[in-house]
């Protein structure tokens, strides 16, 4: 029996965020263009989690890079998301940091969005991006 003035905390267990591979982004892959798995359609707007590459950045200090199924020597973006690469993610950082480019393998966590979306200061078009995201090295 609890004392007057005495509270029952209950620790709720943070949300773990759910693992997204590079195999399970498409349903289809074809000429015509890249169609989302229902994983992906299911995960939009979630917390997820993928392990890739950095991508060589654009410049030393940014707020996103992008995260590759296999390491890459030059960077991945595309003029338009019809060109859009089959194993690619956008990451958007919460600030703009320095990276050290290795070809080490990170875990990128953020929120997923889904479908074609231009960044308005710098152009780019992406299909998937990991929003408010961080990474760490495996």
């Amino acid at each position: 029996m609890l004392g007057a003035g005495c509270a029952i905390l209950v620790a709720h267990p943070a949300t773990a965020a759910a693992r997204l591979d590079f195999d399970e982004l498409y349903a289809k892959v074809t000429v015509l263009g890249l169609t989302f798995s229902d994983k992906v359609k299911s995960l939009d707007g979630q917390i997820v989690t993928m392990r890739g590459f950095m991508a060589p950045p654009l410049k030393a200090e940014a707020n996103f890079f992008v995260l590759t199924e296999i390491p890459m020597s030059i960077c991945p973006f595309c003029s338009s998301d019809s060109d859009w690469p089959d194993n690619i993610v956008v990451i958007y950082l919460d600030r703009a940091q320095t990276f050290a480019q290795a070809n080490a393998p990170i875990d990128a966590t953020g929120r997923l969005e889904v479908g074609s979306w231009t960044d308005p200061a710098t152009g780019f078009v992406s299909l998937l991006r990991l929003v408010g995201a961080s990474f760490s090295k495996v």
